[in-house]
């Protein structure tokens, strides 16, 4: 991507450059997206792992580390791209890899399904990552911006009721006045 625009790179130049064979790269990725989708997956799940950060469910603002990390990531990989003006054809590309990798982790956080869901846990982890991965997006392209660590209780605030549609984990119970369990 030094060299040619993400929309230029077919899968023989990255199988060349990798020095496999194109059969290769297909038993691992189905085309050159998945191997992009892949790559910030990765990048992400390292960078949280570094830091020992999980979303274990047990309350909204567990989500904040996992925000924090998404914004860290994908303003240093905003400041990679912008060094090469050619890639900005494939911002959208990263931003749905980097919705796609914070809703696994927030899904590995909720609880399995309640007997009678009025919402899935799987359209309540999504609705949440698009809406992080959009204010991040917002937050990276605002000149003078705050520091990534004043945008998370914002962007808390914005999700947190979306979150606490899916319950609190199992052997959290409910608070009186609170029926989903999570602190007021």
């Amino acid at each position: 991507m030094q060299k040619k625009s993400f929309d230029e790179i077919s899968v023989q130049d990255i199988a060349e450059a990798a020095t496999v064979n194109r059969a290769t790269f297909y038993d691992h990725y189905t085309d050159k997206f998945a191997l992009l989708e892949a790559l910030v997956a990765g990048g992400f799940h390292r960078l949280l792992e570094e830091r020992r950060v999980q979303y274990d469910g047990s309350c909204a603002s567990a989500a904040g580390p996992v925000i924090l990390a998404a914004c860290e990531y994908l303003s240093a990989s905003q400041a990679d791209r912008s060094a090469c003006l050619r890639q900005s054809a494939f911002d959208p590309l990263i931003e749905a890899a980097m919705a796609k990798a914070i809703r696994r982790v927030l899904l590995g956080g909720m609880p399995a399904a309640k007997s009678a869901p009025e919402v899935s846990p799987e359209l309540i982890a999504t609705a949440c990552s698009w809406a992080i991965a959009g204010a991040i997006k917002q937050w990276i392209s605002t000149p003078e911006r705050a520091p990534a660590d004043q945008m998370v209780p914002i962007i808390l605030k914005l999700v947190a009721p979306i979150l606490q549609q899916a319950g609190p984990p199992p052997g959290v119970g409910s608070l009186p006045g609170n029926p989903a369990g999570f602190p007021a």
